[in-house]
């Protein structure tokens, strides 16, 4: 979205559509009766800037070439879709655990986005999402020698293989 500015008055709205086409963009938000205005791209910008230090306003970091801001977004992508939970998402327990001691029970199981969409089974911490390595390209054919993989072709390293299977 561009918002052109004169004497500090806004002047027009234009969209700008940096990765695919404009009409795939109102494509994808047309079903639920969406369109882009400034509040939804400024809630996503301040979605992104608060946790990723290289797309803060006014900041010297160390990822200020774009190696550096990608390495960052990489990171923020894996833990807000795989490690944090979000209250939307999450499904009510058939019976609330019980606690030892004082408090209320928990009636809820928490479920992030990954969760949501079925790519995962537990809640990770962030050093699974770390060691999780998903091929960039090339996806070995059947029969080929290569590393273990489940079912989505993701190939694990370290204790989060072992921590999804036996969740599943």
């Amino acid at each position: 979205m561009v918002q052109p500015y004169r004497r500090r008055r806004l002047v027009g709205v234009r969209h700008r559509v940096v990765f695919g086409s404009v009409e795939g963009v109102k494509q994808g938000l047309a079903p639920p009766g969406w369109q882009i205005n400034t509040a939804f791209i400024a809630r996503v910008n301040l979605t992104i800037r608060q946790p990723v230090a290289a797309v803060g306003r006014r900041v010297i970091t160390l990822g200020t070439g774009e190696a550096g801001v990608r390495q960052q977004l990489a990171v923020y992508h894996v833990y807000d879709n795989c490690c944090l939970p979000h209250p939307s998402l999450r499904r009510p327990l058939l019976q609330p655990d019980p606690t030892n001691g004082m408090g209320a029970a928990t009636g809820w199981y928490p479920c992030t986005p990954a969760m949501a969409a079925g790519l995962t089974a537990p809640v990770w911490t962030l050093r699974e999402g770390v060691l999780c390595r998903v091929p960039p390209w090339h996806q070995p054919q059947e029969g080929e020698v290569g590393a273990e993989r489940d079912a989505r072709g993701v190939e694990w390293a370290g204790d989060a293989h072992k921590q999804v299977k036996k969740a599943q």
